[in-house]
């Protein structure tokens, strides 16, 4: 039988695992996206999630809550702690391949369970402030980072009972699951985005310069309103004395619109989640916000009208 181009470039194909190769690759990542995907329209989830985020919100934390969210940091707390626990167990995972190393490894491995509580916590009292879809993955995820720090610990006790075996075995499968479940936590924070900035492209969404934005009589006093300006929502407050305050109106923790939350103190506090940030600069003075919101400088003209800038955009 003749051998046509197209078998020919079917036996190349499959002896250089070429462009099917190729596709069944593509295939599985695109398979293990779909399913991260799926966790955050796992509705089955949300019986679990209210008793538990109530209970996270609940905690007498007082100005602790703002330190395990990193607001004094100007970003989450968590990815920071995570990297104490990884540090230790990786460490272990490597002395466990050597011979004699088997009590410095219970100490890195006891050393990592200890550092992921004060990550956990930091983790949890980010979750409780996000929404449904994060919520549902974060959950996901915090339970596999439970079930990795679970295993670390029986390894930590089987070590110290002479079954160095059996410790090594549940250590090896901890490092599994917290793989697994950084790979989630790698999803919930870069593709649905929590921790992010949410008000961060602002500056690359306003041109430099003054800009028309409504005449002075038009904005009601002591009272936050929205304006807009081009694509950006903008939130002001004209104080009795004249002067006008304007932020962005999209809070930087998750959107929330800040011209309906209440002004009090200065501060506007967003309707969704509480961050409070100052009128006059935008600085975040209480979380779960991270970062301020972009300030607008203001002035009027003599004919009424109210200018904005947004100090280096562009």
């Amino acid at each position: 039988m003749p051998t046509t181009p197209s078998t020919k470039a079917s036996e190349t194909t499959q002896t250089q695992g070429g462009p099917g190769q190729d596709g069944r690759l593509a295939g599985l990542f695109a398979a293990s996206v779909r399913a991260l995907d799926a966790l955050g329209e796992w509705d089955a989830l949300d019986p679990v999630i209210r008793p538990v985020r109530g209970a996270v919100r609940a905690l007498p934390l007082g100005r602790g809550r703002d330190v395990l969210r990193g607001r004094h940091l100007g970003h989450p707390l968590h990815p920071v702690l995570v990297q104490l626990p990884m540090g230790a167990w990786l460490s272990a995972a490597v002395l466990d391949a050597v011979p004699g190393s088997s009590r410095q490894s219970r100490l890195l491995v006891g050393v990592g369970v200890l550092a992921a509580l004060p990550a956990a916590w930091a983790g949890w009292t980010d979750w409780a402030e996000q929404h449904e879809q994060q919520l549902r993955t974060g959950l996901v995820h915090a339970v596999g980072n439970g079930t990795a720090i679970a295993l670390y610990a029986g390894s930590w006790v089987a070590r110290g009972r002479g079954r160095t075996g059996w410790g090594r075995v549940l250590a090896y499968g901890g490092l599994g699951v917290v793989g697994v479940a950084g790979a989630i936590g790698g999803h919930l924070a870069y593709r649905q985005a929590a921790g992010a900035n949410k008000s961060e492209p602002v500056p690359h969404l306003v041109d430099p310069g003054w800009h028309e934005l409504a005449p002075l009589t038009h904005l009601p006093t002591g009272e936050a309103v929205r304006r807009e300006l081009g694509e950006v929502p903008l939130l002001v407050f004209r104080h009795p004395d004249g002067r006008v305050d304007v932020l962005a109106d999209r809070c930087s923790h998750l959107s929330g619109p800040l011209s309906q939350g209440e002004v009090r103190d200065g501060c506007v506090e967003c309707p969704w989640h509480g961050s409070r940030f100052r009128l006059s600069d935008g600085w975040n003075v209480a979380g779960p916000a991270t970062a301020p919101q972009p300030s607008f400088s203001s002035r009027t003209r003599e004919d009424g009208m109210v200018e904005v800038r947004l100090p280096g955009a562009g």
